[in-house]
């Protein structure tokens, strides 16, 4: 896949792993698609590195896209954890 590629894939993979951790987030857009391009990047590498998954297939596959949404959840679990974010939703909206 072109970088092109790996940078749309990691938007849509970080807006969609910011959905999936619950709580109320305070990152915003920017730093999310950031996180979301980091984590399809380094998800996609600690598949083929360390358990031997070819996950660039290509942009429409499965396992491309599952294993971007992995990393940038993790990372953006991470980041929550560093900032000091809570995952409480307030009773209050």
């Amino acid at each position: 896949m072109s970088i092109i590629a790996w940078i749309v894939l990691g938007l849509g993979a970080g807006l969609l792993a910011n959905t999936v951790i619950p709580g109320k987030r305070s990152q915003g857009l920017i730093l999310t698609c950031l996180i979301g391009i980091a984590g399809a990047l380094g998800g996609g590498w600690a598949a083929t590195k360390i358990f031997h998954v070819h996950t660039l297939h290509g942009f429409f596959n499965l396992s491309t896209w599952l294993t971007a949404i992995a990393g940038a959840v993790v990372l953006l679990l991470a980041y929550h954890l560093i900032s000091g974010q809570t995952g409480n939703r307030s009773a209050h909206r």
